[in-house]
């Protein structure tokens, strides 16, 4: 399987890193890297009108950075099988995203947490919130600011078993066959107040990962989710969590509240936020 990967730059240090880890979690199996760049031009002045003369040079010199990107990834890899491509659009991050997901097949996009700074004349955009809530057909990996890669040996996935599972799960396999990751499924209640639909869940789930390492996890009396969850990440060592992204779902309830500065902006590992199936 060749994996399509997209990584949107502002030519941050913080966009960088991102791309690295991207480099390093798929260095072993056939990729083609798509980095991107979405250029928007902020005039902060009250001019209606911006010459050409002074636009096009800005927008030559970013076509220039995304191309030093691309070969800069390219020589860190050491795989024959990783390709490198370049796309400058102009307009919106999520516009510039849905036009590449729809035109080259992506199957996830790495970024990181952080945008330019306001100083900056070229910038992302990178309004992660803005992302999860418009990007809801392809997974989305957030990685930290100057996150350093570890080989992932656990992933953790958060679940209240109240939903049927199906191709969402494959997302969370595919990142477990990449480095024989064990994936660690966390459920913030008893084990004894499952109800009958949940416990069918839990079973059907038992069947979809057989052939992987898995374990079942339960922390009763919580009454945080997210304090939850980020204990049990810094307690067993996790190196990835997963959620996937429901309507009116937990990930999405947290994106208006503070919680997501803990689990997005400020999480300490990476976090793949997975598209609900339509």
């Amino acid at each position: 399987m060749r994996h399509h990967i997209l990584i949107p730059t502002d030519f941050s240090d913080n966009a960088w890193s991102a791309a690295l880890y991207a480099l390093k979690l798929y260095a072993d199996v056939p990729c083609t890297f798509y980095f991107s760049h979405a250029w928007t031009f902020l005039n902060t002045g009250s001019r209606t009108y911006i010459s050409p003369s002074y636009i096009d040079p800005i927008k030559d010199a970013s076509k220039k950075q995304l191309t030093e990107v691309k070969n800069r990834a390219k020589k860190e890899s050491t795989n024959p099988e990783h390709d490198f491509k370049s796309i400058y659009s102009e307009g919106s991050l999520t516009d510039s995203i849905q036009i590449a997901f729809k035109k080259h097949k992506i199957n996830l996009i790495v970024m990181g947490t952080k945008g330019a700074t306001g100083a900056k004349k070229l910038i992302l955009g990178s309004n992660t919130v803005t992302v999860i809530n418009k990007i809801r057909k392809c997974p989305l990996m957030l990685i930290p600011n100057n996150f350093e890669y570890i080989t992932p040996k656990q992933i953790v996935f958060p679940t209240d078993f109240n939903r049927f599972y199906g191709e969402e799960l494959t997302h969370i396999k595919q990142l477990s066959d990449l480095h024989n990751s064990t994936i660690e499924i966390l459920h913030i209640n008893g084990k004894d107040d499952l109800s009958e639909t949940q416990s069918s869940n839990v079973e059907m789930l038992k069947t979809y990962l057989e052939d992987y390492p898995h374990t079942f996890n339960w922390m009763p009396n919580q009454p945080k989710k997210a304090d939850a969850i980020t204990n049990f990440v810094k307690e067993h060592n996790i190196d990835i969590l997963t959620m996937i992204n429901y309507e009116h779902s937990f990930i999405e309830n947290m994106i208006n509240e503070p919680v997501i500065k803990k689990m997005g902006f400020k999480s300490s590992i990476p976090f793949m936020v997975i598209p609900r199936k339509e």
